[in-house]
């Protein structure tokens, strides 16, 4: 099959007009110019790799954290209608009997395919930032704690987030990536000089980053400050306008760490207003905005990356290629995830045509047409 597209974004540069060759699951050849023979679809808009999502909770009225066996099935098939081609199964905090309970189930899930791995974001959260998780369950690390959920999750564990000033918070890092998942910092009260020793312990991303995380302040530089100047950190950010200042969103996008564009989705995202749970905690989501009943804390979002991608592009003047990268190379490159992200020969043929005004005009997941072309 040859696609041609009036553009086509890949990590040289973009071919303007170009072409893109895929046989069963696969690319095997791109270029710029004509194709070298007639196209079996033709896109007037930008051809670029599929979504992928490393932070995502739920959406379509499901969550990962729920044990319906066909919620994850439910949040897939929802997020892949705007463009996510991949994603990882975040579960909130819960307890530790629960977590093994989803992680087994979960582990099945990647198995086949539906997800790429799972993301523990809690229970090893500062309590004083702990946003939308419940604070009776928060703890310290344990090692055999973290040792028994890695071990239950199989090797389907790709990322821990940890709030690095809490006890045993250096070792439980060393453990984390010595079992080849990632360590994030977040939820976080962490100084400066805390999060530092954290990078140097292995850590090496930041969960949504200035959100449930200590300030920036010009005396004490805070997680966020580490994070943004190491340019060997992959920094989350939510671009739904909720979340983050446009300006903030863009100083992200101009420092040296990789910018990650993650929803954080809950399952309100492609659902109704209403009242939904999040864990043990009860939410509220009005107008799309998703928060806690209790205290109206932010408690993750609605938002797919489709709209993060417009979001970023139209209102915080984040260059296309730029945005594209944050939810697409960048992440699977943070998740070691190598056969996808980018538009190359020998990645899996996951891509999403792109309208002028950004509108999705198709979406393709291993070399399969999951909308129907124009």
């Amino acid at each position: 099959m040859i696609i041609a597209a009036t553009a086509i974004l890949t990590p040289r540069g973009k071919l303007d007009p170009g072409w893109i060759e895929i046989s069963g699951r696969t690319i095997t050849s791109l270029g710029s110019g004509r194709p070298p023979r007639p196209a079996d679809h033709t896109f007037y808009g930008t051809l670029v790799p599929g979504f992928v999502d490393a932070h995502i909770h739920g959406g379509g009225g499901a969550s990962f954290n729920d044990p319906d066996p066909d919620a994850a099935d439910r949040i897939a098939a929802t997020h892949l209608r705007h463009g996510t081609t991949t994603m990882m199964a975040s579960l909130v905090t819960a307890p530790l009997d629960e977590l093994t309970r989803a992680l087994r189930a979960l582990t099945a899930k990647v198995r086949d395919g539906i997800i790429a791995g799972i993301h523990l974001e809690g229970p090893w959260l500062s309590h004083d930032y702990r946003g939308a998780h419940d604070p009776a369950l928060l703890q310290a690390p344990q090692l055999r704690d973290i040792e028994t959920l890695l071990q239950a999750g199989e090797g389907a564990v790709r990322m821990v987030t940890i709030a690095p000033e809490l006890p045993h918070a250096l070792e439980a890092i060393r453990m984390i990536t010595g079992h080849g998942a990632v360590a994030a910092i977040g939820h976080t009260g962490a100084s400066y000089d805390q999060t530092r020793a954290a990078l140097d312990a292995g850590a090496s991303a930041g969960t949504h980053l200035f959100n449930a995380m200590r300030p920036l302040h010009h005396r004490e530089p805070g997680p966020a400050t580490a994070l943004l100047e190491d340019s060997n950190v992959f920094a989350e950010v939510i671009a739904d306008g909720v979340h983050l200042h446009p300006a903030i969103l863009r100083l992200a996008f101009n420092s040296p760490a990789k910018t990650v564009l993650v929803t954080d989705a809950m399952a309100a995202a492609c659902a109704a207003n209403g009242r939904y749970r999040l864990g043990k905690l009860d939410v509220n989501v009005h107008d799309g905005q998703a928060r806690l009943a209790q205290d109206g804390s932010i408690a993750g979002s609605t938002l797919t990356l489709h709209a993060a991608l417009r979001y970023a592009v139209h209102t915080a003047d984040i260059p296309l290629s730029h945005a594209v990268r944050a939810l697409t190379e960048h992440p699977a490159a943070m998740l070691g995830l190598s056969d996808i992200g980018t538009l190359t020969p020998s990645k899996r043929a996951d891509l999403v045509a792109l309208g002028p005004a950004l509108d999705i005009q198709a979406v393709m997941q291993a070399g399969t047409w999951t909308t129907s072309p124009p």
